[in-house]
């Protein structure tokens, strides 16, 4: 193995892990004995995985679009190992690594976290909350961040402000109603009627049936629009946000990779020349963010919220549930 670590235990030649062995379906994912990951650099840890969730990046690495395929295999995936978020314990550190050591507890992100065993950069993973369960504590890295990256570092959300979440039931979502609270925010929440008691068990006073009422609409007016969905016009957000107030746009609902991609090139594009102001990011999960999210979870203020847990044996079935589109918070693969 590149870049031997140099603390740990001996460890078996294979593990288990779930394998894409082509491009197409959950179904084309196979439970393989595999060797373990090498180290990239001697700033990674090995973590023996507890448990996992699934994220909707997921269903793009199922059969993704030519031009995303660099590096991964043209025709068919070159490693397949699929999952991010995970919650384990450190079995191997690299001979770089500082903060981290060989038994710690930790959560946060690494490569091909539905397997025993997965590589994470020491900068993507950090020690467990103690109130957190091993699932709970899986649930959070990608979504929880996301959440917490969109209101703090982009909305800069402040206390007394107004803030509408679209879709808050979803594993962002709950995680962004919950976040924007502990903020002090006043937070409406939009979701659809089956999620509209979990919603308000979070504690949302103001919660939305998106069948029934169209919130921009509404004649109300908010400071920030945290937007899952991207499922109306400009106009029709501009109409809804004060004066100086901003789009936040983390997501743009279902369909396929093009169609996601052209609502929003033409958000972007239109921002710039109608407004309102708006920002699209992609999380990125960094020890700052984790240790940030970490306090709000440690506090209690936030709680993952975890819809269904599979066994190791059926991470297939909980790709199978996410691509159904009614997960309410986040889908948790135990080991």
């Amino acid at each position: 193995m590149k870049n031997q670590p140099v603390f740990g235990p001996v460890l078996p030649g294979t593990m288990k892990a779930w394998v894409l062995a082509r491009y197409g379906s959950p179904d084309d994912l196979e439970l393989r004995d595999v060797p373990f990951p090498p180290f990239r650099d001697d700033h990674e840890v090995l973590v023996r995985v507890s448990a996992a969730s699934v994220n909707p990046t997921d269903r793009f690495l199922l059969k993704p679009p030519i031009i995303l395929r660099r590096g991964r295999g043209l025709v068919r995936p070159k490693s397949g190992r699929m999952g991010s978020d995970l919650a384990g314990r450190i079995e191997v550190v690299g001979r770089d690594v500082k903060d981290l050591h060989v038994g710690d507890e930790v959560f946060g992100i690494g490569r091909g976290s539905f397997g025993q065993y997965a590589i994470a950069d020491e900068t993507q993973v950090v020690r467990r909350p103690s109130r957190l369960t091993i699932e709970q504590a899986a649930a959070a890295p990608i979504a929880g961040v996301t959440a917490f990256q969109g209101l703090c570092d982009k909305a800069e959300l402040r206390a007394g402000q107004r803030v509408l979440i679209n879709s808050a039931s979803g594993g962002v979502g709950t995680f962004a109603v919950q976040i924007a609270q502990a903020l002090g925010a006043e937070v409406t929440a939009v979701c659809s009627p089956p999620n509209m008691e979990m919603v308000r068990s979070l504690g949302i006073a103001r919660v939305v049936d998106y069948t029934r009422e169209d919130f921009t609409q509404s004649g109300e007016c908010y400071d920030v629009i945290f937007d899952t969905q991207l499922n109306h016009s400009l106009r029709a957000y501009r109409r809804v946000l004060s004066p100086k107030g901003g789009l936040v746009v983390i997501g743009a609902g279902s369909g396929n990779f093009l169609g996601i991609i052209g609502r929003l090139i033409k958000v972007t594009l239109g921002t710039r020349i109608m407004g309102p102001r708006s920002k699209f990011f992609i999380a990125s999960v960094k020890t700052g963010s984790l240790t940030a999210l970490g306090r709000f979870l440690e506090a209690g203020t936030v709680t993952p919220v975890i819809d269904r847990r599979y066994p190791f044996a059926q991470v297939p079935d909980a790709v199978k549930y996410l691509l159904e589109g009614h997960a309410r918070g986040k889908i948790v693969v135990t080991m």
